[in-house]
């Protein structure tokens, strides 16, 4: 008979779990409660100019998809819908530059593929600024 097995399962244990779980939890609280506020100043002294730059905002273009997928630039439609044709015309109302802002704005029944066609022609003419206007809905 071994009595030694049986006076080392009464050993008195402590069980670690529940103190590490409830760390644990403090460790996400604070965490997430916690501010982190940087105060970070530099003083800069700008400096001054005689006289101010105006700059004048730029008249976006306008590229309007019909529910028929026509496509009409500042209220001139576009010869036919090919996508030559759409960069093209786009290419004209762009002028030098790329930096203006487009303005796309397609009917609700507008099949998607004109959709992508116009995005893509204006992705290839290197169009920097290109927006979707939306309207909101009343609820």
């Amino acid at each position: 008979m071994n009595f030694r097995a049986q006076e080392n399962e009464n050993e008195p244990r402590i069980d670690l779990t529940s103190l590490i779980d409830v760390v644990f939890i403090l460790l996400i609280f604070f965490m997430v409660t916690t501010t982190f506020d940087r105060q970070s100043e530099l003083k800069v002294e700008l400096p001054q100019a005689s006289s101010e730059v105006e700059q004048q905002p730029e008249e976006p273009i306008r590229l309007v998809i019909d529910a028929d997928g026509r496509f009409f630039i500042n209220g001139s439609e576009v010869v036919n819908t090919q996508d030559q044709t759409l960069q093209m015309a786009l290419d004209k109302a762009l002028g030098d530059n790329r930096e203006r802002p487009v303005i796309l704005q397609a009917d609700a029944h507008t099949e998607h593929q004109a959709v992508v066609t116009a995005m893509d022609a204006a992705a290839k003419l290197g169009v920097s600024q290109l927006s979707i206007a939306t309207t909101r809905t009343t609820e």
